[in-house]
């Protein structure tokens, strides 16, 4: 997969995002191959992309879709913490209350403009929290799937996932979600309430862009105000538990025993993503 060259947007350099701006509407397309991994160099990215956005008048709807076909974002990067001064800065930044991860997608609900995923691939771990982060989350039939696989490499989500799961679907479901630990197809999710709607290949782009241009066209207010009225609920003690209970885990020896297995069994490459649950299940036994 051929990574983007460097673009510039509103006087900042992007290496892993492209732009398209037209009539209220901007798509942003995510490009950090091979497999979208949510790195820190891509966090910084987007949050730089909705610090910018943020106070561009014109812009009323955000879509996020990727370049590559068979991911949105595929998770975390099982690297990231090679990436220290980054995540010193990020974590200097993030609100009170929240770590790096969470911030990101309390930023994305926060986004006065209102926010969509278009879902063509998969969504894992914090891919999967970004989808649900968003306003509106739109997956192919076809080829959306979504899973929080936390659980297979010895850790729970620490990205949002119980918050914004426990908000959308009964509890036994998101339960079954974090611990089955399995890949949901589009179909599943709709109906467990992770995503708006489940929308056929062929459909979901003109649906989507309709949508969002509607949306657009809106008077002045509008949505502002409905986006005040329906505001995201930051329940700042579930956050703090999450967190607390996703770092007692990660640093735990058997969790970095799964974590170096996965990368040695083909995780962040292709075609090992496109199994990843096998990869860690079989590392469990």
């Amino acid at each position: 997969m051929t990574q983007i060259s460097t673009v510039k947007f509103k006087e900042n350099e992007y290496q892993m995002l492209h732009f398209n701006i037209k009539d209220g509407v901007a798509n942003i397309t995510l490009d950090n191959a091979p497999v979208n991994a949510l790195s820190g160099k891509l966090i910084i990215e987007l949050k730089q992309v909705l610090n910018n956005l943020s106070t561009d008048k014109n812009v009323k709807v955000i879509i996020f879709d990727s370049k590559n076909p068979d991911f949105f974002i595929a998770h975390v990067d099982i690297n990231i913490l090679e990436e220290q001064a980054i995540l010193e800065e990020l974590g200097k930044a993030a609100p009170q209350g929240l770590n790096i991860f969470q911030a990101v997608g309390e930023m994305l609900r926060e986004q006065p403009q209102i926010t969509i995923v278009k879902l063509k691939g998969i969504a894992r771990g914090g891919g999967a929290e970004f989808v649900a982060a968003a306003d509106m989350s739109f997956a192919s039939l076809e080829k959306g799937k979504l899973s929080q696989c936390e659980a297979l490499m010895g850790i729970i989500p620490g990205g949002g996932a119980t918050q914004y799961l426990s908000s959308k679907m009964t509890r036994g479901r998101a339960l079954e979600v974090i611990l089955g630990a399995d890949l949901f197809d589009a179909t599943t999710a709709e109906r467990y309430g992770w995503i708006n709607r489940a929308i056929p290949d062929a459909e979901i782009d003109t649906f989507v862009d309709r949508l969002a241009q509607n949306i657009a066209n809106l008077p002045d207010g509008v949505i502002e105000t409905t986006k005040k009225v329906l505001s995201p609920i930051r329940n700042v003690q579930g956050f703090q538990l999450e967190n607390d209970g996703w770092a007692a885990l990660v640093f735990n020896p058997e969790t970095a025993r799964i974590m170096k297995g996965a990368i040695q069994n083909g995780a962040q490459t292709v075609e090992g993503e496109l199994k990843l649950e096998g990869i860690l299940r079989a590392l469990n036994k």
